[in-house]
């Protein structure tokens, strides 16, 4: 009898949920850097440092997928970077 589930082809890589994310993003397997949330009110997306839990309605993004983030037209993107160590 088959699985109840199609098998992946590859096994997903398990990650320390207290240390690292995986992208949300389907097929990647990349570790998460950063926290994608929207502001419909505002038609905005806010891409941030990666968040310190997992929320609801937010989307944890790897590098590759941080990069090409796109907005549909008439929205705008805020990006906001965290600071190294001053002084």
């Amino acid at each position: 009898m088959p699985p109840a589930y199609p098998r992946m082809s590859e096994p997903r890589r398990m990650l320390n949920p207290m240390t690292s994310r995986q992208c949300s993003k389907v097929a990647c397997n990349n570790a998460a850097i950063s926290t994608l949330t929207y502001d419909y009110a505002d038609s905005m997306a806010v891409l941030g440092p990666l968040a310190q839990r997992r929320e609801p309605h937010t989307y944890d993004l790897c590098e590759k997928h941080s990069q090409r983030l796109s907005a549909p037209q008439g929205w705008h993107i805020v990006r906001y970077s965290a600071l190294g160590e001053v002084g």
